[in-house]
């Protein structure tokens, strides 16, 4: 069997399952934030059901409009502490932890070979950590809340082999892009997507999260890494939670492999107005106006660090504005002791509180029509980051911060 398939037959108490079939699994952690929860609530409230299934096992982050910019945001944050009260939520984080795809994981959350489900859909990111982790919408999270159960359908498996060194200023980010490029936007529809071979051994898993975490947006169901010492040190770092590694037989029948040789690739750019619309950043060259360095994509201390570096002793271009927000407090705060936000501030970036900023085009940051905005995020469809009439490209912090510098979109010299 995969990975896959191991992970969800042990959820649904079986001895084995297949791709294709439906069962119903366990759930051993449940994720919702202040945007798309209060639907989930609303929609447990209708079922009738007095206490949500085990309040241990639910994590509530505050992360996509933080503070509040308007009286809906102010009026859902409302709603969730309500919640949080009324069902004992243990794992609760209010407005200054960060996003809930990077706090998961760091705060122990997240282990090998559980099933976790979250109310946004790159929930996908933690199955670098060796867990069948996809989003789910709010209505099915209000099952979740009252059973601890919801089912699946088992997905096929595409096992993306991924071999050779990254040259100088190339990254997972540039990895992942290149990959969405040839594959396409439905290219990996309801499958899981590892990412295995020896240039995924050779990154940290904050790397690997980068892969994970853009399955969705070649239409993946989960994105996973095998577990590894790399995985099982930052675990045990972070959680006591007991847990189970899975790796996938070669020998599975619904098993794909892709062969991908990455030592020739250069940084990668998502252009307008799809995430499969990639190309060679030597190819793209446009002038813009916004950068935006952060999200559940590239907002961790490794991406901070890489753009920090290029910026050092340099301006940011006239006109153009640059926001840096790291992904949690634990970024921020490295960040601030190792004085990377010196840095950002001196050369004329904007620094904010940990949450999802500009991502959704829904808080800090939007662009207005016309205008372009160069970001480290994972989605650049019209409209995502404010007007529809603005444009968004996707790139590695290294690119974004080389970019902020000259004004257009160029590779790091």
């Amino acid at each position: 069997m995969t990975m896959s398939e191991k992970i969800l037959a042990k959820a649904s108490n079986k001895s084995s399952c297949e791709a294709g079939e439906i069962v119903m699994a366990n759930i051993d952690v449940a994720m919702t934030h202040d945007l798309t929860g209060p639907l989930s609530v609303e929609s447990f409230e209708k079922i009738g059901t007095e206490k949500v299934w085990d309040p241990s096992k639910i994590v509530i982050p505050f992360d996509h409009q933080v503070p509040a910019d308007s009286l809906d945001a102010a009026n859902n944050h409302i709603i969730m502490r309500e919640f949080v009260k009324k069902q004992g939520i243990k794992n609760f984080y209010d407005v200054n932890e960060g996003v809930c795809h990077q706090i998961l994981p760091e705060l122990g959350h997240v282990v090998p070979g559980e099933v976790i489900v979250g109310t946004d859909s790159h929930t996908c990111t933690h199955g670098a950590l060796g867990a069948f982790a996809t989003g789910i919408g709010s209505t099915d999270m209000a099952m979740v809340f009252s059973t601890g159960q919801l089912w699946f359908k088992v997905p096929e498996t595409i096992r993306f082999n991924i071999e050779g060194t990254l040259k100088k200023n190339v990254y997972a980010k540039d990895v992942i892009l290149n990959i969405i490029g040839h594959v396409g936007a439905d290219g990996a529809t309801y499958k899981a997507c590892e990412f295995a071979g020896s240039t995924v051994s050779n990154m940290t898993v904050s790397d690997r999260m980068v892969l994970c975490n853009m399955a969705i947006e070649m239409g993946g169901k989960t994105g996973l890494v095998e577990p590894d010492e790399k995985t099982l040190n930052y675990v045990k770092a972070r959680s006591n939670k007991p847990y189970e590694v899975f790796k996938t037989d070669l020998d599975s029948s619904s098993l794909e492999i892709m062969d991908i040789d990455v030592d020739n690739l250069e940084p990668q750019v998502a252009c307008p107005h799809n995430v499969d619309n990639v190309k060679p950043v030597s190819e793209v060259g446009v002038e813009i106006d916004q950068v935006f360095l952060g999200s559940c994509t590239n907002g961790r201390i490794s991406d901070l660090r890489q753009a920090a570096k290029i910026l050092k002793g340099n301006k940011i271009a006239n006109g153009v504005r640059m926001l840096v927000i790291p992904a949690s407090k634990e970024v921020y705060t490295k960040a601030l002791n190792e004085g990377l936000i010196s840095t950002f501030v001196d050369s004329g970036a904007l620094v904010c509180n940990p949450c999802c900023g500009p991502c959704l085009g829904g808080h800090v940051g939007l662009i207005g029509p016309g205008e372009v905005s160069l970001s480290t995020s994972n989605r650049n469809f019209k409209g995502r980051q404010g007007s529809p009439e603005g444009k968004v490209y996707l790139s590695s912090a290294a690119v974004a911060a080389a970019s902020a510098i000259k004004g257009r979109i160029v590779a790091p010299e």
